[in-house]
């Protein structure tokens, strides 16, 4: 058998599907073979690498070299010059190929290569082959969890590494497992929150696509924790990718022995289901999203009781969103001190960030929690597209803070945002250029949030309603000069009286915006005639 000297990597989810990915892997493996190289190529699928809006993404291996806007057409070439000459096609590689991924901290300080834990494997295996997962040390921490530790030591394991749910509440998550671990009823749920409804924001489902292993494990490690014999990963309906990807990774894992009955020979036992989310914002909400689950329309519900002592049916649950779980097979197999080597000593580990906006390489990265907004933006974002200024950022998805230039050096973690009266929220980062409207953006804000409101509370349903008629005088410079104040006092009252997040969500948006672009929003006062 020949030996592979090349391989070709095809990135591949929802995105470049679209921008006809597969149209190219087909061109590839044709001219390949038609150039006699079949042999010594191999072209493999893999999940998203993490760059966005840029057509289809190819890369080169040994050499590391990245294509984007690969179509059918260019692919002759492609094989002609790189593959078989070995000459580098220069007009499709990127400008700055991403900087190498490297699992380990290798020095103090902020790593400019991306510190993978969550997207470890994301972008290098195929996410469709559970032998590849298992190559790259999966389901060893399962294993590890089941042979050496009891549920008591996994959760203390999880509540020493620091790890806080990345969904936006920031709530402990190994203390989270406790409460749930604790409830005296023997019947438990492990919920994945996978209803991605924030605009702007895409990473869990490219963690899905990427490596959707990862996310099983990572339940079965928490309903080993907590106790709990099934898993049920809610996926927003419009992830059809995802949900293929899910499917076939719960499949593969039952025919391995590692979902269904006695896990690996053990007296554990662990099924996961997939539901499907009908695309309704509010259902992002824990509770709503449990109501969802037991058929009947998502609205949220009355807390206490919380979902850990009372949740699906009535059971102890626990909801976690998708880059919490997948935090949890690299802590129990690397150990907790190992995790809070990355990050601050406030708030430990990574966080996945998509980067979207005016900026010149938009994607998916994971930094250490207390990297800054200057060095996520001029760093991995490659700074302002045709050179223009930066003017503000939207962090934290719609529900997040406005935050202007003098914010640029903002350590962006959880405990350090919250002095600033702000939230990593989604992590969700629309970077806006000198030429942006703020008021158009914050108009799109509050329109989103009246069209997802669900009528439940009077706070919400009519603050939303009123909300976005003043955004739309202000829009067309017809707005008063007392708008701005009622503005504030609505979406205040909202936050203080609304029944669940979305309504106490608008407030943070518009606060922001008023306290950093206050002057540009005055601006759109229809001024009195002299």
């Amino acid at each position: 058998m020949n030996m592979v000297r090349s391989h070709v990597l095809i990135s591949i989810d929802a995105g470049t599907i679209m921008a006809g990915a597969r149209a190219v892997e087909e061109a590839l493996v044709k001219e390949i073979a038609s150039q006699g190289l079949a042999e010594e190529i191999a072209v493999l699928e893999t999940g998203s690498i993490g760059i966005t809006g840029r057509g289809v993404v190819v890369v080169v291996y040994p050499e590391g070299i990245y294509y984007a806007g690969v179509t059918p057409n260019d692919v002759p070439e492609l094989v002609e010059e790189h593959l078989l000459k070995g000459r580098p096609l220069k007009r499709l590689m990127l400008a700055e190929a991403p900087k190498r991924y490297v699992i380990k901290r290798e020095k103090t300080g902020l790593l400019k290569e991306q510190p993978r834990v969550v997207l470890r494997n994301s972008g290098i295996i195929n996410p469709e082959s559970i032998d590849e997962y298992i190559a790259a040390q999966g389901y060893e921490a399962i294993a590890k969890a089941l042979t050496s530790m009891t549920p008591e030591e996994v959760i203390s394991e999880v509540k020493s590494s620091g790890l806080s749910g990345r969904g936006g509440a920031s709530f402990p998550t190994g203390l989270k497992w406790e409460f749930a671990r604790k409830a005296p009823d023997p019947e438990k749920y492990i919920i994945c929150n996978a209803d991605e409804g924030e605009p702007g924001t895409f990473k869990d489902r490219l963690i899905l696509e990427g490596d959707p292993h990862k996310l099983i494990e990572g339940m079965l490690i928490a309903g080993y924790a907590v106790g709990a014999q099934k898993g049920f990963v809610y996926i927003r309906g419009e992830y059809t990718l995802s949900t293929e990807r899910m499917e076939k990774a719960i499949t593969e894992a039952k025919a391995y022995g590692l979902l269904g009955a006695h896990i690996l020979d053990s007296d554990f036992s662990f099924d996961i289901f997939i539901m499907k989310g009908a695309g309704a914002y509010v259902c992002g909400e824990e509770t709503a999203l449990i109501e969802s689950l037991e058929g009947r329309r998502g609205h949220p519900r009355n807390k206490p009781p919380y979902p850990v002592t009372e949740g699906l049916w009535g059971k102890p649950t626990i909801v976690n969103n998708v880059e919490t779980l997948a935090n949890i097979p690299e802590i129990i197999k690397n150990g907790a001190t190992w995790f809070k080597a990355y990050g601050t000593e406030k708030c430990p580990g990574t966080k996945v960030y998509t980067i979207l906006g005016h900026v010149a390489t938009p994607g998916l990265i994971e930094t250490e929690m207390g990297t800054t907004l200057r060095d996520i933006i001029y760093e991995y974002g490659g700074g302002i597209k045709e050179g223009k200024k930066f003017k503000g950022a939207l962090v934290g998805g719609a529900a997040g803070a406005f935050l202007g230039p003098d914010m640029l050096d903002v350590q962006m973690d959880f405990v350090n945002l919250k002095e600033y009266a702000a939230v990593l929220g989604s992590g969700a980062i629309l970077v806006m250029n000198e030429d942006a409207s703020i008021v158009e953006m914050l108009k799109s804000v509050l329109h989103f949030f009246k069209h997802e409101s669900c009528g439940h509370c009077v706070p919400c349903r009519l603050g939303t309603a009123q909300l976005v008629e003043i955004v739309d005088r202000l829009a067309a410079h017809e707005g008063k000069k007392e708008d701005l104040d009622k503005l504030l006092k609505i979406s205040k009252v909202m936050r203080d009286t609304s029944f669940c997040p979305l309504g106490q969500s608008l407030y943070l948006p518009i606060s922001s915006a008023l306290k950093y672009f206050k002057d540009e929003i005055l601006s759109h006062v229809k001024q009195a005639a002299s």
